[in-house]
């Protein structure tokens, strides 16, 4: 199977593009936390991971973003099997995006009109699917979820949204058992998740060095 990576490798001199890499997975980092925030905020439906977060926190006195922290350290356990390799942008996601999160819900208010949380819903799918785009275009390693996810992908050959859209779908099931918040934003977010990913990852690519690739 060939390359499966998101963007073309060009040579370049090296180390030229590691700011705009390491501003880029920062960025991409909290945005993503903050993308959690307005999907929750929005309250018509969790996206599944954080179906799965609420539904732990119904039964642990822990905060969303330490429970998320937790989980990461969780999926970076399936990654043995799949033979995943965690990077830099690997841990930092499982370090970063909890905290963001937690930022993110101190600052967006709850309890708004239904217009106004279907847009916090809209916003937070589109800033959490470009987010992905950005911290895996850095090559520095996907995060625990999205390593998930390639990791499949590499494995199994499917396309990149059909292995995230399934992944979704069964940490729902998880969470909603465990009594997490479900709803018609949990289906939505399932369903466009994964074409928005692979839409943003086309376009965050950041072109590397081909020996800084192989090394990523």
């Amino acid at each position: 199977m060939g390359r499966t990576g998101p963007g073309p490798v060009m040579t370049a001199q090296p180390g030229r593009r590691l700011p705009l890499r390491i501003t880029q997975l920062l960025v991409g980092l909290f945005l993503y936390g903050i993308g959690i925030a307005f999907i929750v905020r929005g309250e018509i439906g969790a996206a599944p991971w954080d179906v799965l977060t609420q539904g732990i926190a119904n039964h642990v006195p822990l905060s969303f973003g330490v429970i998320t922290i937790l989980t990461s350290v969780v999926v970076l356990l399936l990654w043995i099997p799949l033979r995943q390799k965690p990077g830099v942008g690997t841990l930092l996601n499982a370090l970063l995006v909890g905290p963001a999160a937690d930022i993110g819900l101190a600052l967006i208010p709850t309890g708004q009109d239904l217009w106004l949380r279907i847009c916090f819903f809209v916003i937070g799918l589109v800033v959490l699917s470009a987010a992905t785009g950005l911290y895996i275009g850095t090559h520095f390693g996907p995060g625990p979820r999205d390593g998930l996810m390639t990791g499949l992908h590499r494995v199994t050959g499917w396309r990149i949204w059909i292995v995230r859209t399934a992944i979704e779908v069964t940490v729902v099931l998880i969470g909603w058992l465990l009594g997490g918040n479900v709803g018609f934003g949990t289906l939505a977010f399932a369903l466009l998740v994964g074409p928005l990913c692979q839409y943003f990852m086309r376009i965050f690519a950041i072109r590397i060095p081909a020996r800084d690739a192989a090394t990523a």
